[in-house]
């Protein structure tokens, strides 16, 4: 790998929005990185060749996508912590039972934010629940519902999603309605 600057890059437009509408979450082995297309000049996949089921959570409001660079100089080691913070408004069986499962796997997450960008975090080890709250709150206006934590390590940044979801993977559009 060069570690050769390419390109630099200008000032961009205002024209881009905070915030999260989707996640897709599949177990982790619904695909191998090897089932993976990147297109010819970057590492945004143009397909993914799977079977498997990808399940949608619609989001509103406070739900976070970050990633972190660490670095270490001494080490001559680079990864990218991938942490996804998710909030699902009131209370229910069938939620609860859901984030369970989520809890206990390992799934890899597709991310869609508001300017209609899909990543895919968690590409190759997945990405673990590391924290979250079921919560009833104290007042009327507190939340009643669950946050849920995930974080992932990957080798490279959550690489940005050129393909066609329902294309790639059947997509349960089969939800929870609390």
């Amino acid at each position: 790998m060069s570690c050769t600057i390419g390109t630099g890059r200008t000032e961009p437009c205002k024209d881009s929005v905070g915030g999260l509408t989707k996640v897709y979450f599949g177990d982790f082995d619904i695909f191998e990185v090897s089932d993976v297309t990147y297109a010819s000049d970057s590492d945004e996949i143009t397909a993914i060749t799977s079977t498997g089921t990808l399940y949608q959570y619609d989001l509103k409001g406070t739900s976070t996508f970050d990633q972190t660079i660490t670095a270490s100089r001494e080490n001559g080691t680079v990864f990218y912590d991938q942490i996804l913070t998710l909030q699902f408004h009131k209370l229910d069986k069938a939620t609860h039972d859901e984030l369970a499962v989520i809890a206990v796997g390992r799934p890899k997450v597709f991310v869609e934010d508001n300017n209609g960008n899909i990543f895919l975090a968690g590409l190759e080890f997945g990405m673990d629940v590391n924290g979250g709250t079921i919560a009833t709150g104290a007042a009327m206006g507190d939340l009643s519902g669950y946050t849920l934590t995930l974080q992932g390590m990957e080798k490279k940044p959550a690489n940005f999603y050129n393909g066609t979801l329902a294309t790639d993977f059947t997509v349960s559009t089969t939800q929870i309605n609390p």
